[in-house]
C-alpha cells in the first residue's frame, strides 16, 4: 500500500509491525536497516498527518465563536498574554 494513502490507524499498524520486526532477535542486519528506514517513513507519516488535523481543530471562544486553534488561542484560554 502507497504511503501517502494510508491511514493514520493504519500507518500505525504497520509501524507496530516493523517495530515488532526490529526487536526480533533473528533478523539479518540488513533486514534491520530496511525495517528502521520503513519506520522512519512510516513516522514521518504519522507526524504529519497529525500535524494536518492539529491544523483543522476549531474552537469555540466565550463568545460562541469558531475559531481554528492555535497557542494564541491556548495562552488566552489560560490566561496568559
Amino acid at each position: 500500500m502507497e504511503l501517502e494513502s494510508m491511514s493514520l490507524e493504519e500507518a500505525f499498524e504497520r509501524l507496530e509491525g516493523t517495530i515488532t520486526r526490529l526487536e526480533s532477535e533473528d533478523i539479518t542486519l540488513e533486514e534491520s536497516f530496511l525495517a528502521y528506514e520503513e519506520g522512519m517513513k512510516l513516522l514521518k507519516h504519522c507526524n504529519d498527518s497529525i500535524d494536518r488535523v492539529e491544523k483543522q481543530v476549531l474552537t469555540i471562544s466565550s463568545g460562541g465563536e469558531l475559531t481554528a486553534f492555535n497557542q494564541t488561542n491556548q495562552d488566552t484560554d489560560q490566561g496568559v498574554n
